[in-house]
């Protein structure tokens, strides 16, 4: 990954870099491995992850139908 600074606006990429990082999942990656995790805590944190997405895939569908 690389972030060029332009006009020594060193602020700017930084939060350009946060946001890049971000949207990677590496910052969640970091704060994750951060602790041991017990493969069964894993598995459910996955699962409830898993269920946020799909609800919110759903949430979305469904507003566009409604839109149109």
């Amino acid at each position: 990954m690389e972030i060029k600074v332009s006009g020594n606006d060193v602020e700017g990429a930084i939060k350009l870099l946060k946001r890049k990082l971000q949207r990677d999942g590496l910052l969640r990656d970091l704060k994750e491995r951060r602790f041991y995790e017990k493969p069964s805590v894993k598995t459910r944190r996955k699962q409830r992850e898993a269920q946020k997405r799909r609800r919110k895939s759903f949430r979305l569908k469904s507003q566009n139908r409604s839109n149109t």
